[in-house]
């Protein structure tokens, strides 16, 4: 569980804007989060599963919801423009 938290972060240090990549991170860490409160509150099996899905349906949401949907570029000149984020 450890190494999957710490690859969930290590991952996020990485500078991309995709829904993809924001969603699966959000979902990784809502999981982990998810299934933390879980095992806290309910202390069972079950209370940590259902902790895990829940955080990673919400934590994938907000990742998809929170990417920005236009990013700025610079022509040759320096002048800013719109284009769509990868």
């Amino acid at each position: 569980m450890t190494a999957a938290v710490l690859a969930m972060l290590l991952a996020g240090c990485t500078n991309t804007e995709s829904q993809r990549d924001r969603m699966l991170i959000g979902a990784g860490l809502g999981a982990a989060t998810g299934a933390t409160i879980g095992a806290v509150a309910g202390s069972t099996v079950n209370a940590t599963l259902a902790g895990a899905a829940l955080g990673a349906v919400g934590g994938g949401l907000i990742g998809v919801v929170t990417s920005p949907r236009s990013c700025i570029a610079r022509d040759l000149d320096g002048t800013p423009y719109r284009v769509r984020c990868p």
